[in-house]
């Protein structure tokens, strides 16, 4: 089960900028959801511009003030000291916006092949998948390794051909090329320039038209899959996980079932740029929790955390 999550968009306040509308992107901890969430990943291969159109969509759904530029360093996104100087996604990263009636959650992940784990790890928490072509280079090595990623994953993906703006672009090409090689449709692939934002909104349209919902049970015992996890100094091990079944609340009593050990949940909430606490999350949501874990073995990627007193 996957969750799918847009954050309402804003009308501009200048030319260059943007604000959220009726709630700071950045700090809101209400508790309202809209009724349908979407997760989805971005898969491409390295330099087609899957991060630009990341940082493109960020802006164009209202949930950053400015636009930043990999090429410039200041990719919202990249916040790793050696992304930004290498100009190349090394960690997935997550990003919580809204269009129109709907609430996603963008995870961006590396192109490189030496990160093909990342990627595994990051389409796992995902309902479906953004796949960026670049107009002009076409179907590269990494387009397909990804794209494969994402279909083991059981993912409804959709392409995206990027760069049209440039000379050597040649998006009719591309097109027939995604339908012969990789065998998905790519005829109403969106057209698109991320660096100078053309036909961005019609990504955004495609992902709410074409993503399905996700379907666990709210009523079930609580089952959340943990796709990736860091390590904070002060707070200790931060989980990231996919809630497939149920619902967990700030203070319950967790067990995650891979080692076998109980924890009591100190904080739970979603990643909008940054962690923003909930009281609770449900069914479909994309969050993390904090618990007090100092060793990073206690955590393992795959793992599932339940209920002590009502297991899955």
């Amino acid at each position: 089960c996957t969750n799918k999550q847009f954050i309402l968009i804003d009308t501009p306040n200048t030319e260059n900028e943007k604000t959220m509308k009726g709630a700071d992107f950045m700090g809101n901890n209400s508790e309202n959801k809209p009724d349908r969430y979407i997760n989805i990943g971005i898969v491409a291969h390295v330099d087609a511009g899957k991060t630009t159109l990341s940082e493109s969509m960020l802006y164009h759904a209202g949930a950053i003030r400015k636009l930043g530029r990999v090429d410039h360093k200041d990719a919202f996104l990249d916040t790793d000291q050696m992304e930004r100087e290498r100009g190349i996604t090394i960690f997935s990263k997550q990003a919580v916006f809204q269009w129109k009636d709907r609430t996603i959650t963008l995870l961006d992940t590396p192109g490189h092949v030496d990160f093909n784990y990342e990627v595994s790890r990051a389409l796992a928490a995902c309902d479906g998948a953004i796949l960026v072509v670049d107009a002009a280079q076409g179907i590269e090595a990494q387009t397909l390794a990804n794209v494969y990623l994402a279909l083991d994953h059981d993912l409804d993906v959709f392409p995206v051909i990027n760069k049209i703006d440039l000379p050597s672009a040649e998006p009719q090409r591309v097109i027939d090329e995604i339908e012969d090689v990789i065998g998905i449709e790519a005829q109403d692939a969106p057209l698109i320039s991320a660096k100078n934002g053309i036909n961005i909104e019609e990504v955004l349209e495609q992902i709410v038209t074409k993503i399905p919902a996700p379907t666990g049970d709210e009523n079930a015992p609580l089952q959340a899959l943990i796709f990736d996890s860091v390590f904070n100094s002060f707070r200790g091990i931060i989980a990231y996980f996919k809630i497939e079944n149920g619902v967990i609340r700030k203070g319950d009593k967790v067990k995650f079932f891979n080692t076998g050990k109980e924890y009591d949940a100190d904080e739970v909430g979603v990643l909008k740029m940054e962690l923003v606490p909930r009281n609770e999350l449900r069914t479909g949501d994309v969050g993390y929790i904090i618990s007090g874990i100092k060793t990073s073995k206690e955590v393992k990627v795959g793992d599932t955390i339940t209920h002590v007193a009502r297991p899955c």
